[in-house]
């Protein structure tokens, strides 16, 4: 799979999504704790054109606190308004700086789940291809930031609509978009999954 060319249709049907969203769609709360659909749009552009110096900038303002380091970033975007946010991520469907790192896939891998962060709140699904559900399940287990390794440790999960499975211990079967979301540590979402497994995740997880 061409990964930075998945990551570009990615974003395209994100900016597409955010097209179509109406005001109070645009401030309803996200999957992502604390944050509103527009803070999640705004988090998916953060990263882009900037280079080390200033995500050391950015880490030295966050206290040198990994885990404050998305909110100093996504503060220097909260001026723009929904046209402009809608814009900035269709004006940057190519990955790069941060974003381009692992071939694209934190781009793709950013993208996918932010997407599903927006969407899964305000009801709306959708089909996600299946090689791109695939690379960002592979990805989405060892990449540090989403410390799926922890979140899903002790056990094995398998998807129910294409072939993929990782990890041992009792089963937790679902969809591939409820595993990649369960691996991102997202709350609620390990109830669309079945088995013992699922019983552990949703204790864990919430």
């Amino acid at each position: 799979m061409d990964v930075l060319a998945a990551a570009r249709a990615e974003r395209a049907e994100l900016a597409d999504l955010l097209d179509t969203l109406t005001d109070e769609q645009w401030e309803a709360p996200s999957l992502c704790a604390g944050w509103r659909v527009r803070d999640v749009a705004a988090h998916v552009i953060s990263y882009e054109e900037h280079g080390t110096a200033d995500l050391a900038r950015r880490l030295w303002a966050a206290r040198l606190r990994i885990g404050r380091v998305n909110d100093v970033a996504l503060r220097e975007y909260r001026g723009l308004d929904r046209a402009e946010l809608a814009r900035f991520v269709r004006d940057h469907l190519e990955p790069r700086g941060a974003t381009a790192r692992f071939g694209g896939r934190v781009g793709l891998a950013d993208c996918l789940i932010h997407q599903q962060d927006i969407r899964r709140p305000l009801g709306l699904s959708r089909e996600i291809p299946a090689d791109r559900l695939r690379c960002v399940l592979d990805f989405a287990v060892t990449a540090p930031p989403l410390r799926g390794f922890w979140h899903a440790r002790g056990v094995r999960l398998v998807a129910t609509d294409l072939d993929w499975q990782r990890g041992r211990g009792p089963l937790a079967r679902g969809p591939g978009e409820a595993l990649v979301l369960t691996l991102a540590g997202r709350r609620g979402v390990a109830a669309d999954l079945t088995g013992p497994g699922a019983t552990v995740l949703q204790h864990r997880l919430g």
